[in-house]
């Protein structure tokens, strides 16, 4: 559950060898975060992965966008970023960034209300505008939504199908706007099984600080960050 509080990166080829150098030394590099221009990797890396998680963040686009992006790009991590329309139009950059940086962009809602509380034209508004600046920041249309607070019925499940919307709640909650620390979401990441999805926020500090050691335990359990599938809701291979 969101407060509600709330922000593909193109690095340079030396710098991208660098990193994945050091990241496969210490066992931290887990997935490719853009197209693998390295043919020797990208089978082992492949083959390391025994299942997919789905790693998600809410309530973006922000200030800490970007250094979310930094440190799953250098963890060899990819993500779904739900983004608020209302920061969307915003912060169109920053979606453009989430995009150049190999993640996948949901839709969150535009204002981030409870929608269960709301008509449907209400609802109808909320998704189809934030549709809207998604597209228009350089998102891509979503295929996925993600309701705010997790809250849905009846009614916003027939505005999400209007629009090809697929539901994405999750299995694990990392707790990071309750104010769980690094320790308690790294021990979050870690009950995640095949195909499962956790939810963070793009601007939670300590989920922040979690990346590395999130990379580091699910290389250890032979589970790499997957994208979440329009068909099924679960984490597949990207």
């Amino acid at each position: 559950m969101s407060t509600g509080t709330r922000t593909r990166l193109v690095l340079r080829p030396l710098t991208t060898t660098l990193a994945a150098v050091a990241l496969a030394a210490t066992g931290t590099l887990t997935a490719s975060a853009g197209a693998d221009t390295n043919a020797g990797t990208g089978p082992a890396r492949a083959a390391a992965c025994n299942g997919y998680v789905g790693l998600t963040y809410d309530d973006g686009p922000s200030g800490s966008t970007q250094a979310v992006l930094n440190a799953l790009t250098q963890n060899g991590l990819r993500a779904t970023m739900f983004n608020e329309g209302q920061y969307a139009a915003a912060n169109p950059s920053q979606v453009r960034a989430q995009v150049n940086a190999g993640m996948w962009v949901g839709n969150h809602s535009y204002t981030h209300p409870h929608l269960t509380q709301l008509g449907q034209s209400q609802i109808d508004s909320e998704i189809s505008r934030t549709q809207q600046a998604i597209a228009a920041a350089g998102g891509g249309t979503p295929q996925l939504f993600r309701p705010p607070y997790g809250e849905t019925n009846s009614t916003v499940k027939a505005v999400e199908a209007k629009y090809g919307l697929t539901e994405i709640i999750w299995d694990v909650d990392s707790q990071d706007w309750n104010g769980a620390s690094t320790d308690a979401i790294v021990q979050a990441a870690g009950r995640l099984g095949n195909g499962q999805i956790i939810l963070m926020h793009d601007w939670a500090a300590n989920s922040l600080a979690a990346i590395p050691r999130i990379a580091q335990g699910l290389a250890a359990r032979g589970l790499c960050a997957g994208k979440i599938s329009p068909q099924t809701g679960r984490a597949v291979a990207p």
